[in-house]
């Protein structure tokens, strides 16, 4: 990972492996080298800017991220264009596959965000929906809540410890 100073902030960069066809659900060879990757701003979310300038551990940023990727892959957010996902491809040569189907797998995330939601309970899941999830800085989601200034980043802390216990993070 490296780390740039820019006029507008930190840039934490760091190259990320694409997942290859169905590789994060049923990868049998955990050596083989993944062809593609990506270098990804991590200070680009308010979690990741939070991360980035040490105000979160690496435990509550890896919880942060799990939620958001399940809300990302249960396609919760609304569309503001048309999909452009590649068609599904039928038959073929290799036969039914043991990998979940896309909608097995948007339905299973989908699952895991509710109960993660639960989880952390009505107190809770506010102030982690809107920074995680709906992109909100942490000022904004403060006003937005009618809560006290600097008193969303305390309490998000908290639903990120929670968040990790759910995801039974190590740490």
């Amino acid at each position: 990972m490296k780390s740039t100073k820019t006029q507008s902030g930190l840039r934490l960069l760091a190259e990320r492996a694409l997942p290859q066809d169905g590789e994060e659900r049923n990868s049998r060879e955990p050596n083989r080298k993944r062809a593609r990757s990506v270098t990804v701003n991590l200070a680009e979310s308010p979690l990741g800017w939070l991360h980035a300038r040490g105000h979160l551990s690496d435990r509550q940023f890896d919880a942060g991220e799990k939620l958001r990727a399940d809300w990302e892959r249960a396609n919760l957010a609304p569309r503001v264009t048309m999909r452009w996902d590649a068609a599904p491809v039928t038959g073929g040569k290799r036969g039914a596959s043991a990998m979940l189907n896309e909608s097995e797998v948007q339905l299973a995330a989908k699952l895991r965000f509710e109960t993660a939601i639960e989880y952390l309970g009505s107190d809770l899941s506010d102030i982690a929906w809107r920074i995680i999830c709906g992109g909100e800085g942490t000022p904004v989601a403060e006003k937005n809540l009618g809560w006290p200034a600097r008193s969303g980043k305390l309490v998000l802390k908290i639903a990120l410890d929670r968040l990790a216990n759910f995801y039974r993070l190590p740490g």
